[in-house]
């Protein structure tokens, strides 16, 4: 064993990958199944940009910190580089300004909370359950 894994502690075990139910949001006609799903349910999306180390951490920290089940609500994944006409309507559509990482919360149509960066992990998803 190292030494650095001595003092900084350290597993040999394999780490086991929290699995989030993520719906790839890749396809525009998603965005008014968003809409009027989010009448019965709260619709969730995740803008990540998958070039971007500040997008990776917030996302990790995002994973970590998730609690919810697909009961819950619906969570979608956007790869906004290779879906950049989705994300530029996603902003059209729900009336935000495009940022990213971005986490949109649409509830009855409409945004009801959005956040960028580490301010994503301020938003607690179980009170638009």
């Amino acid at each position: 064993m190292s030494i650095l894994k001595k003092i900084f502690g350290g597993s040999s075990e394999p780490k086991e990958e929290k699995i989030l139910p993520w719906i790839p949001l890749n396809d525009l006609q998603q965005l008014e199944f968003i809409e009027e799903k989010s009448k019965t349910k709260t619709q969730v999306i995740f803008k990540h940009s998958t070039r971007c180390g500040i997008s990776r951490m917030v996302m990790n920290q995002f994973v970590a910190m998730y609690k919810l089940t697909e009961k819950d609500l619906d969570l979608y994944y956007l790869d906004l580089l290779n879906y950049r006409e989705i994300s530029n309507e996603v902003g059209v559509k729900f009336m935000i300004m495009h940022e990213s990482p971005q986490l949109i919360v649409v509830r009855n149509g409409s945004v009801v909370n959005h956040a960028s960066h580490g301010a994503i992990n301020a938003i607690n998803l179980e009170d638009y359950i």
